[in-house]
């Protein structure tokens, strides 16, 4: 095209740019109630230390009392330590995040124990990633048959009904495969979490699904780069990615309606973070 190339400085500069709108976003006051939170972590390779390593990528999407979703943190870090999803967490708690009600994540043992001490929130365990790790416990010439027992579950018209089904399912299973009986029996509330909630809610708030094409994506434009320098470059990437979830988001219908959202916003009933100290 005629071009002569581009120059370290003004590559430097337009990183410097980029941060800074990243920054600006990431760092945004958030005002009102937020109900439901997802949190979810995808994988990138990265150096460190002159080694290669796979990093933690966590974004945290919520749904406003206007049932408008949008992007409110992304950060990088291992996804089991308690000590990252504390800083991280708390850091939305500064930030303005209130009125919490649901946190959707999947079973990281440092993340539930932070959502704990940082939000009055119940907890749902992602119920896609409980099913397989569930049928990673039946041999593969069962796990259709168990699947198909499962879904019995999740097809249920009240939360009483699929506690019942839950418990029938369990002892089924458990005649012939003790340790699947176990995580059921272990796991019921968690997983069952999100039938407290509006009916009309349930497909959104059972899973982290709602951040699958977001996760994807991240992906698509991190495989292009292969390995990340460090953990800069990654939230400078995925930041400016999330800057541009959040824009079609805006303008986008909403994603949970007024009504359905107005049972469970009684600013009476509204909890506050509770920061640990």
């Amino acid at each position: 095209m005629g071009g002569t190339g581009v120059s370290k400085s003004q590559v430097s500069r337009l990183c410097a740019e980029i941060d800074e709108r990243v920054q600006a976003f990431l760092t945004r006051p958030l005002e009102g109630a937020w109900p439901y939170l997802w949190l979810d972590a995808t994988y990138i390779r990265v150096r460190d230390g002159g080694r290669i390593v796979s990093r933690a990528v966590i974004i945290a999407v919520a749904v406003n009392e206007d049932g408008r979703r949008e992007v409110l943190g992304v950060g990088t870090g291992p996804s089991e330590a308690e000590t990252f999803w504390l800083e991280f967490l708390r850091a939305l708690a500064d930030r303005g995040l209130r009125g919490v009600k649901l946190v959707v994540a999947d079973d990281h043992k440092g993340l539930r124990a932070a959502a704990r001490r940082v939000f009055d929130a119940t907890q749902q365990r992602c119920r896609v990633h409980w099913v397989r790790n569930a049928l990673a416990h039946v041999p593969p010439k069962s796990r259709a048959a168990v699947a198909a027992m499962l879904k019995t579950i999740f097809a249920q018209e009240t939360k009483a009904d699929a506690e019942a089904q839950w418990d029938a399912v369990a002892d089924a299973l458990r005649e012939k495969n003790d340790r699947l009986g176990s995580l059921m029996d272990a796991s019921r509330e968690d997983v069952l979490a999100y039938m407290d909630f509006p009916r009309e809610h349930w497909p959104q708030i059972a899973s982290t699904n709602p951040l699958e094409r977001v996760n994807k994506e991240i992906k698509r434009r991190s495989d292009v780069v292969g390995i990340f320098p460090n953990d800069e470059a990654i939230v400078r990437l995925v930041g400016a990615l999330m800057i541009e979830t959040n824009d079609e988001w805006a303008v986008a219908r909403r994603y949970m309606g007024l009504e359905s959202l107005a049972r469970i916003n009684d600013a009476d009933h509204v909890r506050l973070p509770a920061v640990a100290a």
